[in-house]
């Protein structure tokens, strides 16, 4: 980072209580315009104002992956995202492909005005609408057929919820996208991988199309880490995805058809009735100083 001019304040962290947790906001020593935005001292999200473009985490990596490889570049999508965080993606969206309409709900609204605050996302080419409410019944409020993209990265407490992992959700995603749109869930799990199997199979019971993306050692069940499920009632662009994944600087594998069955055998998809949180990561998976 370049030491500050005679009239600039060095950026320090700030916090703020919201509605799930305390977060706080932590500038990157290692690069100008960096911020880490923390929730109860888990990372939620990381943004570079100079830079959009720049995506530090893997996960978030993949899912640009999955939308760079969907659509021609530069092509604006309409796009609903599932939780908010700092509005990586959307960022990300407004400098890649401008004009894109993109809406974002998030439950905690201290923590969308606490962001919005101090990381502001409004810009050139950025059409992004926030809402306050739940996840689901934001998507349940889509008119059918408008959308290009669902992205669905709720965590509360490190969780996703468990009204986030059915079958019936799925099938208000389905509805929501136009043909060949497309349905991506960040989730998480961790050995033996049940909540991972039944999720794949709850989303391979809705969409025609599906993939999983994971680390090879996340997917062997070896540790806890980030899972990206990919659902579409189109086909999925999986030779150049998986050339994208490869070439990445944190590679991941991309299983579909019979290797993606395979993984999740005989597990049954999951409904309302059956649903439940996923599972707490292990002490200290994803938490800082």
């Amino acid at each position: 980072m370049n030491p500050p001019g005679p009239h600039e304040e060095e950026p320090v962290p700030v916090g703020r209580p919201t509605d799930l947790g305390y977060a706080k906001l932590m500038p990157d020593i290692d690069r100008d315009g960096g911020w880490l935005l923390t929730l109860d001292g888990t990372p939620q999200s990381y943004v570079d104002l100079g830079d959009p473009t720049h995506l530090e985490f893997e996960y978030t990596r993949r899912i640009g992956h999955l939308v760079d490889a969907l659509a021609p570049a530069g092509r604006p999508v309409d796009v609903l995202h599932l939780g908010g965080g700092a509005l990586t993606l959307p960022r990300y969206l407004a400098a890649t492909r401008p004009g894109s309409r993109q809406r974002v709900a998030e439950v905690d609204g201290p923590l969308l005005a606490f962001v919005e605050e101090h990381l502001p996302w409004q810009g050139p080419g950025a059409d992004i609408t926030t809402t306050v409410g739940d996840a689901r019944a934001a998507l349940a409020a889509v008119p059918a057929g408008s959308l290009d993209l669902v992205v669905a990265d709720v965590f509360h407490g490190s969780r996703t919820p468990a009204h986030l992992t059915s079958v019936e959700f799925l099938r208000l995603a389905a509805a929501a996208l136009r043909p060949g749109g497309c349905y991506a869930a960040n989730l998480a799990d961790g050995p033996p991988l049940a909540f991972a199997r039944a999720q794949a199979a709850t989303v391979r019971a809705v969409f025609p199309q599906a993939c999983l993306i994971a680390e090879a050692p996340v997917l062997r069940g070896r540790r806890y880490g980030n899972i990206l499920l990919a659902g579409s009632t189109g086909p999925l662009p999986v030779a150049d995805l998986s050339r994208r994944l490869a070439a990445d600087i944190f590679p991941a594998r991309l299983t579909e058809g019979a290797d993606l069955a395979a993984f999740t055998g005989r597990t049954a998809a999951v409904t309302d009735a059956a649903a439940t949180d996923s599972p707490p990561p292990p002490d200290g998976a994803f938490s800082v100083g």
